[in-house]
């Protein structure tokens, strides 16, 4: 039975800087996108950042698949051969770990491109990727990987299942879905939360507006904060977690589920859950359809947005 560890403190503040324990600040103008885009293009996935500050960022359609910038915010190059429809990916140990959605497969690559381990479809369990007999397409949208090696799968897409694959492919087993305990509706991204002595699965709860703690063998241990819009992806640094809200807010939580910071918050009518909304109305510091997001190594709070033409935006940690 799901228990509530904590219901957060929903603190209503500014919107370019918002903070209970943890100020931030807005960093205008600071991605430079490849040479002769105004833009980085249609962007519906995820950005991470690896051992070196270069940040990655899943586009579809014009230079499509991971785009990599400088830590200072100017394009580098693509990776060669990356999927176009590829959704959700980490990087651990400078290797990346993504979802294809439009293949409905997993990959794992070094940072050029090169496929180190490939989980196609038919290596997921037949009666979920099936349905009263006829295929069934599995939505993975995310993906992450646990100390041991294990890699953990989400159809969030689809029925919310969590596969839980070793570190050479081969599956051990399913759990979650929307079926109680877990009553997941649209388990949009999955993380291992290394927050706490034993790692967990926090799950972005999108539709329920809500993250949940799983434990690796996939029993509930609580919601761990409400009343989120639409959570879409999460990067933890520390003790906190910050959480890319695609209804217009970046947030900060802290371990026992207290938001600390929040910023970019959108209320205006049709700017927020919507990938429509064009440059020209972008709303200095607001953010429309925060979808990606990850931490950098000192704290700043780096968004890729779900929109047409791609936009990502930045907070510095101010100390």
């Amino acid at each position: 039975m799901i228990k509530r560890l904590l219901t957060p403190l929903l603190i209503g503040l500014v919107a370019s800087v918002a903070s209970a324990e943890l100020k931030y600040e807005y960093a205008p103008n600071w991605l430079t996108p490849p040479k002769g885009m105004d833009h980085i293009g249609n962007s519906h996935g995820e950005i991470d950042v690896d051992s070196k500050g270069n940040f990655y960022v899943s586009v579809e359609g014009d230079r499509s698949g991971i785009q990599v910038y400088k830590p200072n915010g100017k394009y580098s190059h693509n990776i060669k051969g990356m999927p176009g429809s590829l959704h959700g990916f980490v990087i651990k140990n400078d290797q990346i770990y993504a979802s294809v959605l439009g293949e409905q497969k997993v990959i794992k690559t070094d940072l050029k491109g090169k496929v180190l381990l490939e989980i196609p479809r038919e290596a997921f369990p037949e009666d979920k990727r099936t349905k009263n007999g006829k295929p069934r397409g599995l939505r993975l949208t995310s993906v992450d990987v646990a100390p041991n090696g294990d890699i953990f799968v989400v159809d969030g897409y689809g029925e919310d299942w969590i596969f839980v694959f070793d570190k050479k492919g081969n599956f051990k087993k399913v759990f979650g879905g929307r079926v109680a305990p877990y009553n997941l509706k649209n388990c949009h991204k999955i993380y291992i939360d290394p927050r706490y002595d034993e790692p967990r699965i926090l799950c972005c709860d999108r539709v329920n507006l809500r993250l949940v703690h799983l434990s690796l063998d996939g029993e509930v241990i609580g919601v761990h904060a409400t009343g989120l819009r639409r959570p879409s992806a999460a990067s933890f640094h520390g003790d906190y977690v910050c959480v890319a809200e695609i209804a217009g807010r970046v947030s900060v939580w802290d371990k026992d589920g207290k938001m600390v910071a929040e910023m970019g918050r959108n209320d205006h009518k049709g700017e927020n859950n919507t990938n429509r909304v064009e440059p020209k109305n972008w709303r200095e510091g607001l953010s429309t359809g925060p979808h990606g997001i990850t931490f950098d190594s000192k704290g700043n709070i780096i968004m890729a947005e779900w929109n047409k033409w791609g936009r990502v935006m930045r907070w510095n940690l101010k100390k």
